[in-house]
Protein backbone atom coordinates (compact mmCIF):
# COMPACT_ATOMS: atom_id res chain seq x y z
CA UNK A 1 0.00 0.00 0.00
CA UNK A 2 3.06 2.03 0.91
CA UNK A 3 6.44 2.03 -0.42
CA UNK A 4 9.13 4.77 0.31
CA UNK A 5 12.51 4.70 -0.54
CA UNK A 6 15.99 6.42 -0.81
CA UNK A 7 13.52 9.66 0.58
CA UNK A 8 15.86 12.42 1.71
CA UNK A 9 14.90 15.64 3.42
CA UNK A 10 16.93 18.64 4.67
CA UNK A 11 16.16 21.92 6.40
CA UNK A 12 19.46 23.85 5.45
CA UNK A 13 22.20 21.92 6.90
CA UNK A 14 20.05 20.15 8.65
CA UNK A 15 19.11 16.64 7.67
CA UNK A 16 15.67 15.80 8.64
CA UNK A 17 15.10 12.58 6.42
CA UNK A 18 17.99 10.11 5.08
CA UNK A 19 17.89 7.32 2.93
CA UNK A 20 14.54 6.61 4.73
CA UNK A 21 12.67 3.08 3.48
CA UNK A 22 10.09 1.90 4.82
CA UNK A 23 6.90 -0.09 3.45
CA UNK A 24 3.43 -1.01 4.43
CA UNK A 25 1.06 -3.80 3.39
CA UNK A 26 -2.32 -3.24 2.75
CA UNK A 27 -4.95 -4.01 5.38
CA UNK A 28 -1.68 -3.71 8.56
CA UNK A 29 -1.49 -1.57 10.97
CA UNK A 30 2.13 -0.07 11.20
CA UNK A 31 3.60 1.81 13.94
CA UNK A 32 5.94 4.31 13.51
CA UNK A 33 7.85 5.43 16.76
CA UNK A 34 10.42 8.17 17.50
CA UNK A 35 11.11 10.65 19.89
CA UNK A 36 10.45 14.62 18.80
CA UNK A 37 12.35 15.30 15.78
CA UNK A 38 13.21 12.14 14.76
CA UNK A 39 11.61 13.01 11.30
CA UNK A 40 8.19 11.30 11.75
CA UNK A 41 5.94 14.65 10.89
CA UNK A 42 8.06 15.20 8.27
CA UNK A 43 7.72 11.98 6.47
CA UNK A 44 3.51 12.17 7.28
CA UNK A 45 3.55 15.30 5.51
CA UNK A 46 5.39 14.32 2.21
CA UNK A 47 2.91 11.58 2.24
CA UNK A 48 0.12 13.99 2.02
CA UNK A 49 1.71 15.50 -0.67
CA UNK A 50 2.28 18.90 1.75
CA UNK A 51 5.68 19.04 1.50
CA UNK A 52 8.33 17.98 -1.36
CA UNK A 53 11.15 15.40 -0.74
CA UNK A 54 14.61 16.59 -1.98
CA UNK A 55 14.80 13.03 -3.29
CA UNK A 56 13.52 9.63 -2.89
CA UNK A 57 10.37 8.00 -4.21
CA UNK A 58 7.10 7.63 -3.01
CA UNK A 59 4.31 5.16 -4.24
CA UNK A 60 0.87 4.93 -2.37
CA UNK A 61 -1.48 1.61 -3.63
CA UNK A 62 1.16 1.79 -6.63
CA UNK A 63 0.70 5.63 -7.27
CA UNK A 64 3.24 7.86 -7.22
CA UNK A 65 2.50 10.89 -4.74
CA UNK A 66 0.31 13.71 -6.46
CA UNK A 67 -3.29 15.51 -6.07
CA UNK A 68 -4.57 12.60 -6.71
CA UNK A 69 -3.51 10.03 -4.42
CA UNK A 70 -4.91 12.35 -1.36
CA UNK A 71 -8.10 11.40 -2.32
CA UNK A 72 -6.96 8.04 -1.04
CA UNK A 73 -5.36 9.17 2.24
CA UNK A 74 -6.93 10.37 5.18
CA UNK A 75 -5.04 11.80 8.15
CA UNK A 76 -6.71 12.41 11.72
CA UNK A 77 -3.48 14.54 12.94
CA UNK A 78 -3.12 15.13 16.74
CA UNK A 79 -4.71 18.09 17.23
CA UNK A 80 -8.34 18.13 16.10
CA UNK A 81 -9.08 19.04 12.54
CA UNK A 82 -12.69 20.27 14.50
CA UNK A 83 -15.09 23.32 14.88
CA UNK A 84 -16.03 23.24 18.08
CA UNK A 85 -19.46 25.78 17.18
CA UNK A 86 -20.42 23.02 14.33
CA UNK A 87 -22.38 19.75 15.12
CA UNK A 88 -20.67 16.27 14.18
CA UNK A 89 -22.73 16.06 11.07
CA UNK A 90 -22.35 19.75 10.03
CA UNK A 91 -17.88 19.09 10.52
CA UNK A 92 -18.25 15.59 8.39
CA UNK A 93 -20.56 17.47 5.57
CA UNK A 94 -17.51 20.08 5.70
CA UNK A 95 -14.70 18.07 5.07
CA UNK A 96 -16.66 15.40 2.69
CA UNK A 97 -17.38 18.62 0.42
CA UNK A 98 -13.49 19.26 0.39
CA UNK A 99 -13.01 15.79 -0.95
CA UNK A 100 -15.64 16.21 -3.44
CA UNK A 101 -18.12 13.77 -2.42
CA UNK A 102 -21.53 14.48 -4.42
CA UNK A 103 -24.88 14.67 -1.73
CA UNK A 104 -26.07 11.37 -2.43
CA UNK A 105 -22.93 9.82 -1.60
CA UNK A 106 -22.16 12.47 0.95
CA UNK A 107 -25.36 11.59 3.29
CA UNK A 108 -24.69 7.84 3.08
CA UNK A 109 -21.22 8.08 4.56
CA UNK A 110 -21.88 10.49 7.18
CA UNK A 111 -24.20 8.34 8.10
CA UNK A 112 -22.04 5.42 8.17
CA UNK A 113 -19.12 6.87 9.22
CA UNK A 114 -20.87 7.97 12.19
CA UNK A 115 -22.43 5.04 13.12
CA UNK A 116 -18.55 3.52 12.63
CA UNK A 117 -17.20 5.82 15.58
CA UNK A 118 -20.31 5.05 17.40
CA UNK A 119 -21.48 9.03 17.54
CA UNK A 120 -24.79 8.37 15.29
CA UNK A 121 -26.60 9.45 18.21
CA UNK A 122 -24.48 12.66 18.71
CA UNK A 123 -25.12 13.54 15.00
CA UNK A 124 -26.72 16.83 16.09
CA UNK A 125 -24.48 17.68 18.72
CA UNK A 126 -22.18 20.33 18.63
CA UNK A 127 -18.69 19.54 18.90
CA UNK A 128 -18.16 21.33 22.40
CA UNK A 129 -20.42 19.31 24.22
CA UNK A 130 -18.48 16.05 23.11
CA UNK A 131 -16.08 14.34 25.77
CA UNK A 132 -12.37 14.33 24.66
CA UNK A 133 -13.04 10.95 23.92
CA UNK A 134 -15.54 11.47 21.63
CA UNK A 135 -14.13 14.75 19.67
CA UNK A 136 -10.96 12.04 19.09
CA UNK A 137 -13.55 9.54 17.31
CA UNK A 138 -14.87 12.10 15.67
CA UNK A 139 -11.58 13.16 14.01
CA UNK A 140 -10.74 10.04 12.83
CA UNK A 141 -14.16 10.11 11.50
CA UNK A 142 -13.45 12.82 9.71
CA UNK A 143 -10.42 10.88 7.63
CA UNK A 144 -12.68 7.89 6.98
CA UNK A 145 -15.44 10.20 5.67
CA UNK A 146 -13.94 9.75 1.66
CA UNK A 147 -13.42 6.05 2.43
CA UNK A 148 -9.60 6.32 2.21
CA UNK A 149 -7.65 2.99 1.57
CA UNK A 150 -4.86 4.33 3.84
CA UNK A 151 -5.60 6.01 7.27
CA UNK A 152 -2.63 8.02 9.12
CA UNK A 153 -3.47 8.28 12.79
CA UNK A 154 -1.08 10.66 14.29
CA UNK A 155 -0.66 10.15 18.04
CA UNK A 156 -5.01 9.38 18.18
CA UNK A 157 -5.33 8.72 22.11
CA UNK A 158 -2.39 11.62 23.60
CA UNK A 159 -4.06 13.52 26.58
CA UNK A 160 -7.16 10.33 26.92
CA UNK A 161 -7.92 8.82 30.19
CA UNK A 162 -7.47 4.93 30.10
CA UNK A 163 -11.52 4.62 28.98
CA UNK A 164 -11.39 6.71 26.39
CA UNK A 165 -8.29 5.53 24.87
CA UNK A 166 -9.53 1.39 25.21
CA UNK A 167 -12.60 2.86 22.79
CA UNK A 168 -10.09 4.32 20.84
CA UNK A 169 -7.84 1.21 20.34
CA UNK A 170 -11.28 -1.00 19.62
CA UNK A 171 -11.98 1.59 16.86
CA UNK A 172 -8.92 1.30 14.98
CA UNK A 173 -9.11 -2.83 15.63
CA UNK A 174 -12.70 -2.64 13.72
CA UNK A 175 -10.85 -0.11 10.49
CA UNK A 176 -8.42 -2.95 10.24
CA UNK A 177 -10.99 -5.52 10.42
CA UNK A 178 -12.53 -3.73 7.40
CA UNK A 179 -9.16 -4.03 5.46
CA UNK A 180 -7.98 0.09 5.88
CA UNK A 181 -4.01 -0.02 5.87
CA UNK A 182 -3.48 2.23 8.54
CA UNK A 183 0.10 4.03 9.77
CA UNK A 184 -0.06 4.89 13.28
CA UNK A 185 2.40 7.32 15.21
CA UNK A 186 2.44 7.09 19.17
CA UNK A 187 4.67 7.87 22.20
CA UNK A 188 2.49 5.32 23.91
CA UNK A 189 4.30 1.61 23.37
CA UNK A 190 1.86 -0.32 24.73
CA UNK A 191 -0.38 1.05 22.74
CA UNK A 192 1.70 -0.18 19.58
CA UNK A 193 2.51 -3.44 21.26
CA UNK A 194 -1.02 -4.04 21.35
CA UNK A 195 -2.25 -2.89 18.22
CA UNK A 196 0.40 -2.66 15.44
CA UNK A 197 1.33 -5.65 12.69
CA UNK A 198 4.84 -4.12 12.40
CA UNK A 199 6.30 -1.45 14.04
CA UNK A 200 9.26 0.79 12.73
CA UNK A 201 11.89 2.61 14.94
CA UNK A 202 12.99 5.96 13.67
CA UNK A 203 16.04 8.13 15.08
CA UNK A 204 17.87 10.84 13.18
CA UNK A 205 15.60 10.25 10.22
CA UNK A 206 16.20 6.88 9.38
CA UNK A 207 14.27 3.45 10.52
CA UNK A 208 16.59 1.71 12.76
CA UNK A 209 14.77 -1.57 13.17
CA UNK A 210 11.25 -2.55 12.10
CA UNK A 211 9.65 -5.58 12.18
CA UNK A 212 6.63 -7.45 14.13
CA UNK A 213 7.42 -7.96 17.78
CA UNK A 214 8.49 -10.77 18.18
CA UNK A 215 11.34 -9.75 15.32
CA UNK A 216 11.58 -6.67 17.17
CA UNK A 217 12.58 -9.00 20.97
CA UNK A 218 15.43 -11.15 19.00
CA UNK A 219 17.72 -8.08 18.93
CA UNK A 220 18.07 -7.85 22.59
CA UNK A 221 19.83 -10.25 23.29
CA UNK A 222 18.06 -11.95 27.09
CA UNK A 223 15.02 -14.55 27.83
CA UNK A 224 13.85 -12.11 30.68
CA UNK A 225 14.78 -8.83 32.15
CA UNK A 226 15.50 -8.56 36.18
CA UNK A 227 14.87 -5.50 38.03
CA UNK A 228 16.25 -5.08 41.13
CA UNK A 229 16.61 -2.80 44.45
CA UNK A 230 19.85 -2.68 46.41
CA UNK A 231 22.17 -0.78 48.21
CA UNK A 232 25.34 -2.30 47.16
CA UNK A 233 24.51 -1.62 43.33
CA UNK A 234 28.03 -1.49 42.14
CA UNK A 235 28.46 -4.96 43.87
CA UNK A 236 25.55 -6.51 42.42
CA UNK A 237 26.57 -5.00 38.97
CA UNK A 238 30.10 -7.01 39.19
CA UNK A 239 28.43 -9.81 40.46
CA UNK A 240 26.05 -9.98 37.43
CA UNK A 241 28.62 -9.44 35.15
CA UNK A 242 30.19 -12.77 36.49
CA UNK A 243 27.49 -15.07 35.22
CA UNK A 244 27.79 -12.82 31.73
CA UNK A 245 24.55 -10.38 32.81
CA UNK A 246 23.99 -7.33 31.18
CA UNK A 247 23.03 -4.50 33.17
CA UNK A 248 21.09 -1.09 32.22
CA UNK A 249 19.34 1.29 33.95
CA UNK A 250 15.42 2.37 32.94
CA UNK A 251 15.30 5.45 35.06
CA UNK A 252 16.09 4.88 38.47
CA UNK A 253 15.61 0.89 38.15
CA UNK A 254 18.81 -1.08 37.69
CA UNK A 255 17.70 -4.18 35.67
CA UNK A 256 19.46 -7.11 34.10
CA UNK A 257 19.06 -9.32 30.85
CA UNK A 258 19.05 -12.69 31.73
CA UNK A 259 20.48 -14.99 28.92
CA UNK A 260 18.71 -17.68 30.55
CA UNK A 261 15.25 -17.98 32.18
CA UNK A 262 15.86 -18.62 35.84
CA UNK A 263 13.82 -19.63 39.09
CA UNK A 264 13.51 -17.32 41.40
CA UNK A 265 15.68 -19.48 43.81
CA UNK A 266 18.41 -19.03 41.06
CA UNK A 267 18.59 -15.46 40.79
CA UNK A 268 18.60 -14.79 44.50
CA UNK A 269 21.87 -17.40 44.78
CA UNK A 270 23.37 -15.18 41.95
CA UNK A 271 23.38 -12.54 44.33
CA UNK A 272 24.20 -14.49 47.51
CA UNK A 273 25.80 -12.29 50.40
CA UNK A 274 24.73 -9.08 48.46
CA UNK A 275 21.68 -6.73 49.96
CA UNK A 276 18.95 -7.43 47.96
CA UNK A 277 15.98 -5.51 48.47
CA UNK A 278 13.24 -6.55 45.90
CA UNK A 279 13.58 -8.56 42.82
CA UNK A 280 11.13 -8.11 40.18
CA UNK A 281 11.05 -10.21 37.19
CA UNK A 282 9.39 -8.65 33.63
CA UNK A 283 9.21 -9.90 29.66
CA UNK A 284 11.18 -8.04 27.53
CA UNK A 285 9.18 -5.17 26.23
CA UNK A 286 8.81 -2.85 23.30
CA UNK A 287 10.41 -0.30 25.87
CA UNK A 288 13.40 -1.91 26.26
CA UNK A 289 13.68 -2.32 22.63
CA UNK A 290 12.96 0.67 21.60
CA UNK A 291 15.64 2.07 24.57
CA UNK A 292 18.09 0.08 23.24
CA UNK A 293 17.74 1.10 19.80
CA UNK A 294 17.99 4.89 20.44
CA UNK A 295 20.36 5.36 22.88
CA UNK A 296 22.67 3.28 21.64
CA UNK A 297 22.59 4.14 17.62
Amino acid sequence: MLRIENLNKSYGQRKVLQNLNLHIDSGEIYGLLGANGAGKTTTINIICNLLKADSGNIKINNQAVSEVTKKIIGIAPQENLLYKTLSCEENLKFFADIYGLDRQTRQRQIKHTLRAVNLLDRAKSPVETLSGGMQRRLNIAVALVHQPKLVILDEPTTGLDIEARYEIWELIRQLKNQGITILLTTHLLDEAERLCDRIGIMRNGRILAEGSLPKLRALIPAKEIITVQTTQEQQAIARAQKYGFIHRRYGNELAFWLSEQLELKEILARFEGIAIDSIARQPIRLEHIYLELTQNN
